[in-house]
């Protein structure tokens, strides 16, 4: 296995699965003391890469998107520059001469190279077009910055500040159903800034103050994670400090170097978005993909 974060590394010319680089989950779960994540929340990984490409044996190119779909019970996540770099160690193979075919070899094999990193099942499905109308799973959801005039809400903080949602707290029950376009925070290992969307489903017997909410939200804009990290930490606050009877976390995050990443985590799987976690089914894309 080659060691690519944090360096300057050029395309593999060829099929390279050695370039796959796993990362251990627990590294950042020890942190926030998720020490039973599977006691806490069950969830999947989505990913999109949309420099899916190889060659038919006529040397004409076949073009898609891939969708990449693992749980979040794995022990591992694959790296998305490595992953980057596989997917175009691709580009110039030949992979047959039918196109069907070529493209069941072609998701196959990345299929089983991300299993035996991972040590997980993992889904893959090749896109060459899309739905008319593709499904969205969070329709239902009001977006914080457009409800709240948040003009007024005076933002001072951008350090993961879970301060805002102990000390603002309604002691009501209730659910909600809100997501924010204001999700920004850096890669762990580059720091460069990863730019998303993130939608929470809560029902519990008190409920964070939306203008609370959305400034811890806001306070993730400095914070150095993996995507999937920001999404566990963001879980894990809400449960701790509300123990919910229903919580979801999504997190969509725009696409860098062509690929993105939509890590989702719900304390049961019925209220796991259901379209965003199949590989097989293409949804409507999000504002900030």
């Amino acid at each position: 296995m080659m060691n690519v974060l944090g360096k300057n590394v050029g395309y593999p010319q060829a099929y390279c699965p050695e370039i796959l680089v796993a990362v251990p989950r627990s590294q950042n779960r020890e942190i926030y003391g998720i020490n039973c994540p599977d006691d806490l929340f069950c969830g999947f990984d989505s990913w999109h890469a949309y420099e899916a490409s190889f060659l038919l044996d006529n040397g004409m190119p076949v073009i898609g998107v891939l969708k990449i779909v693992y749980p979040s019970a794995s022990n591992y996540i694959v790296e998305s520059k490595s992953l980057k770099l596989y997917l175009g160690s691709f580009h110039m193979s030949r992979l047959g001469s039918d196109r069907a075919a070529a493209i069941s070899q072609y998701t196959e094999r990345i299929r089983q190279d991300l299993e035996q990193l991972l040590g997980t099942p993992v889904e893959v499905c090749f896109y060459e077009d899309f739905p008319a109308e593709p499904d969205f799973d969070f329709t239902e959801y009001q977006i914080l910055e457009r409800n709240i005039q948040p003009e007024h809400i005076h933002f001072s903080v951008y350090q993961e500040a879970p301060d805002y949602l102990y000390q603002n707290i309604r002691q009501e029950a209730g659910e909600i159903r809100v997501g924010s376009h204001l999700l920004k925070s850096n890669c762990k290992i580059t720091h460069q800034p990863d730019w998303g969307s993130i939608y929470i489903r809560l029902k519990a017997k008190s409920l964070p103050h939306e203008h609370a909410l959305l400034k811890y939200i806001v306070s993730l804009r400095n914070e150095n994670h993996f995507h999937e990290e920001i999404c566990e930490m963001t879980f894990k606050r809400l449960s701790d400090l509300f123990n919910p009877e229903i919580l979801m976390v999504s997190c969509l995050y725009t696409r860098r170097g062509g690929i993105d990443i939509c890590p989702t985590r719900a304390n049961a799987p019925l209220y796991l978005p259901p379209h965003l976690i199949r590989a097989d089914n293409w949804t409507q894309r999000c504002f900030r993909q």
